[in-house]
């Protein structure tokens, strides 16, 4: 009965301008992807428009953000890499 559960996502998405990549991670992804599209974040506004490039699904927020930490530690590294073109 306890109605939906809220998922988490953590995403890379990718500037079809510059090819830079960005990190992030959202309860909404759709939502969040047209924020960034829209020029309503900072950190992406001057690279748009963007592409989503990989997606995970988290059950909860704090595993969510701790992988998302772990794979900003990784970029630009070979392990960045093996994700990004782990769906290629």
């Amino acid at each position: 009965m306890g109605g939906l559960k809220k998922m988490y996502f953590v995403y890379i998405i990718q500037s079809e301008k510059n090819g830079r990549y960005y990190v992030g991670y959202t309860s909404c992804f759709e939502n969040r992807l047209l924020k960034h599209n829209s020029g309503g974040n900072i950190s992406t506004k001057a690279n748009r428009p963007w592409k989503l490039v990989y997606k995970e699904e988290y059950d909860n927020k704090k595993d969510a953000w701790l992988r998302e930490r772990q794979i900003k530690s990784y970029k630009g590294g070979v392990a960045f890499q093996k994700i990004v073109e782990s769906v290629r």
